[in-house]
Parts: structure tokens; C-alpha cells; sequence
């Protein structure tokens, strides 16, 4: 299985905000920071502003930040949000139009594979990626 660009965005924006509590952090610096789209992390950061993963401040100086403890940010329920789809296969989709699916046992391991996947994330929180803010090579100007 693998992440979405969009997940991958959104964690990356989680861990830039988790890495300065001590401030807002915007989406320049992070597209900037990572080396990444800013129009993309635009549209990451209000998905995360709506589901109560950031705190958005309005204004010239305004940023966002965590809208709680990194160690209540549980990477499990942000993939969950983050992800529009977890049909691995065929099968888990809606519109299956496998013919063996009645008789097949792939849906059940790869199911089973599923849950151990958000099973592990959800034992992390974004506590276990925080990373200084000097790991992220860039200077703010004051």
C-alpha cells in the first residue's frame, strides 16, 4: 500500500507545526521547507483546519498551528482523514466486478493486512516524529 501525496503533505505539515509550538508556522515555510507545492499544502491545510488537526490564525502575521498536544495526534485517525480510499484491491470497492470474489480469500488477508497498517499508527502520535526546528534547514527572519 501507499500513501497519497496528500497524506504525505499533511504529516509533513503536522510535524513543521509540532516542531515550533512556540509559534505559528505558515505555508510558505513549509513548501519551502520541504521543497514541496504551496498550493497543495493550501489545500492540506484547510482539510486539517476543518477536521481539528490545526489551528488556523487569519492575518498579515497570522500561521497555523497544532490545535492539540502532539501526543493526542494519533497518525492513525490523520491518515484516516487523510486518505479517501483504502480499497487495495478491487474487491474492496463498491463497484467489485470480480468474478471470483464469492470464493476468493485475498480480500481477507489484505483486510487483515489493512488493519495492521493503521493498527501500527495508531500506537504513534505525532510526539514520535517531531523533529527540531533546525532540522528543517531554513531561517526565519524575526
Amino acid at each position: 500500500m501507499q500513501l497519497t501525496t496528500f497524506s504525505d503533505y499533511s504529516m509533513r505539515m503536522m510535524m513543521m507545526a509540532a516542531a515550533h509550538p512556540d509559534r505559528l508556522v505558515t505555508i510558505e515555510e513549509t513548501a519551502q521547507a520541504y521543497g514541496i507545492s504551496r498550493a497543495h499544502l493550501m489545500k492540506v491545510a484547510n482539510l486539517l483546519t476543518r477536521n481539528g488537526f490545526l489551528e488556523a490564525v487569519r492575518g498579515r502575521t497570522g500561521g497555523l498551528r497544532l490545535a492539540r498536544p502532539p501526543e493526542e495526534i494519533r497518525l492513525g485517525a490523520l491518515v484516516r482523514v487523510t486518505e479517501s480510499d483504502f480499497g487495495i484491491v478491487e474487491c474492496f470497492a463498491s463497484d467489485n466486478k470480480c468474478r471470483i470474489t464469492d470464493r476468493c480469500r485475498l480480500k481477507g488477508v489484505l483486510g487483515e493486512a489493512l488493519d495492521a497498517f493503521l493498527a501500527v499508527l495508531d500506537r504513534h502520535t505525532l510526539a514520535d516524529l517531531v523533529l527540531r526546528p533546525e532540522d528543517f534547514g531554513i531561517i526565519r527572519a524575526a
